[in-house]
């Protein structure tokens, strides 16, 4: 009797953690290639190229389908704004709780105390303005332009009109809603399909970044990494289990706990939040967040919830202000320290190591010199993997708060009801 419960039991635990497992396997199979065997871990980076371009290629369609069909269905517009309205305040509560963490830790430790970086020219560029960057962030001046991932923001707008206006013309019960849904069902078995093969695909794109890199992340930015890693280790286990409670309570946390980490490797091994969207909804889907949330959350997340980028910007701006032996004090230097880097957080675009552009807005809005670029971009290379880390798989929690606001507080109890019944 208690070896057949065992044997069901262990059935069960391979059933929930086999495909985490199997990721995580290859991950440490892939970094220990490439730090011992570095002419092997570039060997194998074509198979992990190949995932990751499997990844991207079908996350503009999957954002578009996703959305359109999750808006074009949805009976009740009032719903839709419910869901959008507390998905913007989600995303504005976190980005503010992680900013103000930050700023409290880097008072206590500096991320530049005893760096001897010697500064090297570069080029900034021309920033653009304030109307000229949201202009660029919403919108874009060509159709076609609308299926590159960099331009995520726009294809969700587009995709949220034009999901609308397939509502307002007959909605589940036209063609074209029949259509997207039916879609929307194809690409998420593509999902499937390429899921399957993540724990070589990962391992090998892993191999060649350690292979590649691992000697540059030692020496003077050293410091900077021992300030921002464990920050974000410490906001993940602190905030995104209270972001949980806040979400559905204990059972909330658990949930959140048992789901988490598929998203999360996948975005540190990427550092891609565009390609964490396939491995986001599937999270959400075993989680029990309703399909409209998660279709309109996720890749909303994928560009405008940035709290590990929010760390990130504010421990570079730290770090450029010891460089330059300037004092990071003051409630004025703060109030912009935060602007800046939720706005520079904002404008990253879904690609790996999108962030030069925020860090060009950082050096230009701050008045650094041209010499401080490369350092900065440095720090992002850095920081990126952790950065996107937080980034991609807080889109998961934020999905069970907005759940939260939308459904009530039982929605979690409802939702493992309802897939108790299905089953």
């Amino acid at each position: 009797m208690s070896t057949s419960s065992s044997i069901i039991k262990s059935k069960t635990i391979w059933q929930q953690y086999g495909s985490l497992m199997l990721i995580l396997g290859g991950i440490i199979i892939g970094a220990l290639i490439g730090g011992f065997a570095p002419a092997a871990g570039k060997a194998i980076k074509p198979i992990g190229d190949i995932f990751l371009n499997l990844l991207f290629t079908i996350v503009v369609p999957l954002v578009f389908v996703s959305i359109s069909s999750a808006v074009g269905t949805m009976a009740n517009m009032k719903r839709l704004g419910k869901i959008l309205g507390s998905t913007i305040g989600t995303f504005i509560f976190t980005g503010l709780i992680a900013s103000a963490c930050v700023l409290i830790w880097v008072n206590f430790f500096s991320p530049s105390a005893g760096t001897t970086i010697e500064l090297t020219g570069g080029e900034v560029g021309q920033a653009k303005t304030a109307a000229e960057l949201i202009v660029s962030s919403l919108t874009v001046s060509d159709f076609s332009l609308l299926w590159n991932k960099s331009n995520m923001l726009p294809l969700i707008i587009f995709a949220i009109i034009f999901g609308f206006c397939v509502s307002a013309c007959g909605g589940n019960e036209s063609p074209m809603g029949r259509l997207l849904n039916n879609f929307n069902d194809i690409i998420m078995k593509f999902v499937d399909v390429i899921m399957f093969v993540a724990p070589l695909g990962l391992g090998a794109y892993f191999a060649n970044l350690v292979a590649t890199y691992g000697p540059e992340i030692v020496g003077d930015y050293g410091r900077s990494m021992l300030v921002y890693y464990p920050l974000c280790l410490l906001y993940a286990v602190i905030f995104f289990p209270l972001y949980a409670f806040i979400a559905a309570g204990k059972q909330g946390v658990k949930t959140m706990v048992k789901h988490i980490f598929p998203p999360a490797i996948t975005a540190f091994a990427t550092q891609s939040s565009a390609a964490t969207i396939p491995v986001n909804k599937e999270a959400c889907d075993a989680i029990g967040v309703p399909k409209d949330v998660s279709d309109l959350v996720i890749p909303m997340g994928c560009t405008m919830h940035m709290d590990g980028s929010v760390l990130s910007s504010i421990v570079k701006i730290a770090f450029l202000y010891g460089i330059f032996d300037m004092p990071f004090t003051g409630t004025g230097t703060y109030a912009m320290a935060i602007v800046v880097a939720i706005l520079s957080a904002f404008v990253l675009s879904g690609a790996p190591g999108g962030g030069l552009v925020g860090e060009m807005l950082i050096v230009s809005m701050f008045g650094f010199p041209p010499e401080a670029f490369p350092i900065i971009a440095t720090l992002g290379f850095i920081f990126d993997p952790a950065a996107t880390c937080l980034n991609a798989s807080g889109d998961t929690v934020a999905s069970m708060i907005v759940t939260r606001l939308v459904e009530g507080k039982d929605w979690l109890v409802k939702a493992v009801s309802a897939k108790r019944q299905n089953v």
